[in-house]
């Protein structure tokens, strides 16, 4: 058991969880906390506001009744009439009640005091009124007396409103209390989270991060290095399983390291026999030959040479993999190039009629002349098997703010959908092969990325453009590469 590795749970997930949990503790502890706060000082303003409308509405109704009483007693002290008299005992009843409710109320010692003053003198006058009811005409000067009950009234109104301004002066310092509380408790808490949160971010990137620092050093055929993850059991069998990669991907590049001699010793004899025959022939040392026939000769001379190249390319793939040290760089004109690119497929196109589109400006550009003229030769040669009989490719090239643009259009049965992510990895073939050629090793187009990748350009697949293949290759007219 390594050091360390008591910190971490049994499982990944678990650990996440754990974290997550570090994270989120402190935040649903405010949360509820904040919560409590916010339902207390919202649970006292709301008893404020309702006990504050409630003693309102109950003072502004013991005005109106009072007025009420008043009216009815001057009514009753002029006309003398019974249902007068009947009325004003109503607008008593109502006071009575009003100011007994009233009375329930959370009011303040001032409050209640002017309350018990108004319904003392309000019960001393109906007495009087009830007394003189046979004399209606001297209650007229009792009721000059509600005028005094009627200030009472006034006075407990302004009472009111007073207090419900120190009740709402008195929320309004609550709630300050309560913002700042929880300002604070924020403040305390936002460094424990972040502690938590960093020490949870740790524990769960370490292992990530070795997982990614081995996966990197694999991908850049870096086998050197053994793969140890410390963590969680299972990332930990993670990085055993990593490790046997590695392993076997040493094992699988000696076994292909040797395989790739074996053929290129093998591929060397005969082709070196070919290569003398064609020299043979184009020097006339077997008799002499017509035009076409040296011109054959000389195509094969120069394919013979071309397939040597490639031979030694193939070699060198799997170490060097076309890296950017290797590219060598120097002014050269597209246009030739293009050109002894063409004449070296004349005998695969004429074989099938094809008919070659060349349409290249005067183009100078920095790059490695002999990588150049293998990617295009590749995608040229991959554009003349796909391409059927008296059909015609397209090679158009032009200048781009800074790169140079190529395409190479064919009229072929175009790349399938599904072959497109996959077109250029190495050993690879497409689903559409044309019957009549020899089936390749699917490097061509490898090739042709990593070389375009080493000169900071890049290649790509055209679609909707046509119904064959268009490939399109933007190359920097001066790319800032290593080896110069």
């Amino acid at each position: 058991m390594r050091p360390g590795w008591k910190f971490y749970p049994k499982s990944f997930p678990m650990l996440i969880l754990a974290g997550f949990a570090l994270a989120v503790l402190p935040l649903i502890f405010a949360l509820i906390n904040n919560a409590v706060s916010i339902h207390e000082l919202a649970s006292k303003s709301q008893r404020a506001v309702i006990n504050a409308v409630q003693v309102t509405q109950s003072t502004r109704l013991l005005i109106e009744q009072i007025t009420s009483m008043e009216r009815g007693a001057r009514q009753f002290a002029i006309l003398a009439d019974p249902e007068l008299y009947a009325l004003f005992e109503s607008a008593h009843r109502d006071f009575s009640e009003t100011a007994r409710r009233m009375q329930t109320l959370d009011l303040l010692p001032g409050q209640v005091r002017i309350l018990n003053q108004m319904a003392e003198v309000e019960n001393r006058l109906f007495a009087g009124v009830a007394a003189l009811r046979e004399q209606p005409r001297l209650v007229v000067d009792l009721a000059d007396d509600y005028v005094d009950l009627g200030r009472l009234g006034r006075s407990l109104d302004v009472s009111g409103r007073e207090a419900v301004g120190r009740e709402t002066a008195a929320m309004q310092a609550l709630s300050g209390e309560v913002n700042s509380f929880i300002y604070w408790q924020l403040v305390a808490l936002i460094p424990v989270a972040l502690f938590l949160v960093s020490g949870a971010t740790i524990l769960i990137l370490k292992p990530i991060r070795q997982v990614e620092a081995a996966l990197k050093r694999l991908g850049e055929g870096d086998f050197n290095y053994p793969v140890s993850v410390s963590g969680p059991k299972d990332l930990e069998d993670l990085g055993r399983q990593i490790d046997w990669v590695r392993l076997r991907l040493i094992e699988l590049e000696d076994q292909k390291t040797r395989f790739l001699h074996q053929v290129s010793h093998e591929l060397k004899t005969p082709l070196s026999a070919i290569r003398e025959g064609a020299e043979l022939l184009a020097d006339g040392s077997v008799g002499p030959l017509s035009q076409p026939q040296v011109e054959v000769a000389r195509i094969l001379r120069e394919n013979t040479l071309r397939l040597q190249r490639l031979i030694e390319d193939l070699l060198n793939y799997h170490t060097v993999q076309f890296q950017r040290s290797g590219v060598h760089l120097r002014r050269v004109e597209l246009a030739p190039v293009i050109r002894r690119v063409a004449e070296a497929h004349q005998l695969p196109m004429q074989a099938k009629d094809i008919k070659l589109k060349v349409s290249c400006p005067a183009i100078a550009l920095e790059a490695d002349e002999n990588k150049l003229e293998i990617i295009l030769d590749n995608l040229l040669s991959n554009a003349v098997k796909f391409s059927p009989p008296f059909g015609e490719i397209l090679v158009a090239a032009r200048v781009r703010g800074r790169e140079v643009v190529v395409d190479v259009v064919d009229q072929g049965p175009g790349i399938a959908p599904t072959d497109r992510e996959r077109i250029f990895d190495p050993f690879y073939q497409g689903k559409a092969r044309p019957r009549e050629t020899v089936k390749g090793t699917g490097l061509g187009l490898a090739i042709v990325r990593e070389y375009v990748a080493a000169h900071g350009g890049k290649v790509q697949i055209v679609e909707g453009t046509t119904s064959g293949a268009h490939f399109q290759l933007r190359l920097p007219i001066a790319p800032a590469v290593q080896g110069r």
